[in-house]
């Protein structure tokens, strides 16, 4: 059994072993393999649970000339005591060839709310960034970004 974002269960007939030096080829179904939507990544990270708009500032250019290497911060409006903090920050994509970026965990010694970092982005699309706070709510913003030049090329159908 693998275990990841999707947990695959696999049966013996599934795995081919072949003969040589150990070479082992796994067949999975074409639905396995597929890339999630962005609502079903989201629908994963947040339980099904709805999305509040708010609280959540997304930080992102919105045109870039080039998708390699793009800064991005999110700030959580919380006031990060024991009681009332974020536990998760998510961002997640709409095009590239996984759905979902990054989970950052924090907690009341996080001090504030707030991560940076630098994200690749395969084409034009929107970006998703969504907090899971103590009492179980779920906050997001979205952004549209424009990229003149792609990064992460793959089937992008």
């Amino acid at each position: 059994m693998m275990s990841g974002p999707t947990s695959i269960r696999l049966a013996r007939r599934d795995l081919i072993f072949g003969a040589g030096a150990g070479l082992v080829v796994l067949t999975l179904p074409r639905a396995v393999l597929a890339r999630p939507t962005l609502d079903d990544a989201i629908r994963g990270f947040t339980g099904g649970k709805a999305l509040n708009d708010g609280r959540v500032k997304l930080d992102i250019p919105p045109l870039l000339e080039n998708g390699n290497a793009v800064g991005v911060t999110i700030d959580v409006e919380s006031p990060m005591t024991a009681e009332d903090h974020v536990r998760r920050i998510a961002l997640f994509n709409e095009k590239n060839p996984q759905a979902d970026i990054a989970i950052f965990h924090l907690g009341p010694r996080s001090g504030r709310a707030r991560v940076s970092s630098r994200i690749r982005l395969a084409t034009s699309q929107t970006v998703v960034a969504i907090a899971e706070l103590t009492d179980g709510s779920f906050w997001s913003s979205r952004a549209s970004v424009i990229v003149t030049l792609a990064a992460c090329i793959e089937d992008l159908s």
